[in-house]
């Protein structure tokens, strides 16, 4: 029996929150929550007396990077401090009532509203808040209790996450740089096929793609930006220092790439739909076009991951195809033919070969 829509809808969601990854971290932050529960009542002092604020520190210190994880810790005890010394300042002058709650609450959104604050934005009311009207009668003690704990916390929830598996987040690279790489392949693959019909061409496509390959050129530099946050102050990124380098440099070619095509299929689509752009291809090039288009489309669709020998046989019949086009163009302009929508494809396709060829 074929599951609801609603249904479906729901274990996806599942499936989604019950990742490899997710269920690893859900287990640290349990363990590092567990052992700081354990170790609240050693605390010296008032602090024994308030050990629920011990895995509280684990949960603001518990991130999916232990990049993240020290920072977020750390702003938050800034903005433990911070709080606290707002709320001492206002507990010297009145008891915890409703005027006194207005003004830390709203004297810590604006102090949490300084730049670079980050997570200690969101802490600075709320630690002014708990202080004034949980710690009064002892703003002293409550306030020493809750900053030894919050801190136990994050030390512990920190050294759990650095310690057991530290999340480094490469799996997601090659997949995304190859359906990046994909795309941009037919994208030239499509615009060959569409030199050779006749216009307006069957096969249009590829004209309104320009936004789609934006969008999946940067959620390629999201997934590489995500894997260098995670081998900061990681253990485990030593051994993969090397690859990462290599991601980047790749990303580097993606996006030069990506501009490349963009510019070629804006001007092939103003050849093809805009009369009046003066944009136009002379009689004899279109054939020409379409075989650099289409050798050059070859050369990305194997460059990272195709045959070495087959990869260098193909990029010297692109580089054949886009001479030939230069020469078809020269031609065309000694006939005083307008070849500057040609010219300007030829001119990209080169850069491509040369981006292709320099990439490591």
């Amino acid at each position: 029996m074929t599951p609801k829509p609603n249904v479906r809808r729901i274990l996806r969601a599942l499936r989604q929150a019950a990742t490899g990854h997710r269920l690893l971290f859900a287990a640290k932050t349990a363990v590092a929550a567990g052992l700081a529960w354990y170790l609240a009542p050693l605390m010296p002092g008032t602090a024994a007396a308030y050990p629920y604020y011990a895995p509280l520190g684990v949960l603001v210190s518990m991130h999916p990077t232990v990049a993240a994880s020290a920072k977020h810790g750390l702003q938050s005890l800034l903005g433990l401090c911070l709080g606290i010394a707002m709320a001492f300042a206002v507990t010297t002058v009145t008891a915890p009532n409703a005027l006194a709650v207005a003004v830390v609450v709203g004297l810590g959104v604006v102090i949490g509203g300084l730049p670079r604050l980050g997570s200690a934005s969101e802490w600075v009311p709320m630690a002014a808040l708990f202080v004034l009207v949980l710690g009064y009668s002892n703003a002293q003690g409550f306030s020493f209790a809750y900053v030894l704990q919050m801190a136990m916390g994050v030390t512990v929830g920190f050294a759990v996450n650095w310690l057991v598996f530290p999340p480094l987040h490469l799996e997601g690279i090659d997949p995304a740089i190859d359906g990046h790489q994909r795309a941009l392949s037919k994208q030239l693959a499509d615009m060959a096929t569409a030199m050779t019909e006749s216009w307006p061409p069957n096969h249009e496509a590829w004209a309104s793609r320009n936004g789609e390959l934006a969008r999946t050129a940067a959620a390629v530099r999201t997934v590489i930006d995500e894997a260098k946050l995670s081998a900061k102050a990681n253990p485990r990124s030593r051994r993969r220092a090397k690859r990462l380098a290599g991601d980047l440099d790749a990303l580097d070619t993606v996006e030069r790439l990506t501009f490349q095509i963009q510019d070629i299929t804006d001007v092939l689509a103003s050849v093809i739909w805009e009369e009046d752009a003066g944009t136009v291809i002379p009689e004899g090039v279109p054939g020409n076009l379409s075989g650099a288009l289409e050798d050059v489309a070859v050369v990305i669709g194997q460059w990272r991951d195709g045959d070495a020998e087959d990869f260098k046989s193909s990029l010297a019949e692109a580089r054949d195809s886009v001479e030939a086009l230069g020469d078809v163009v020269t031609e065309a302009a000694a006939d005083q033919a307008s070849v500057t929508a040609t010219a300007s494809v030829a001119m990209s396709l080169r850069r491509i070969i040369t981006l292709i060829s320099d990439s490591p």
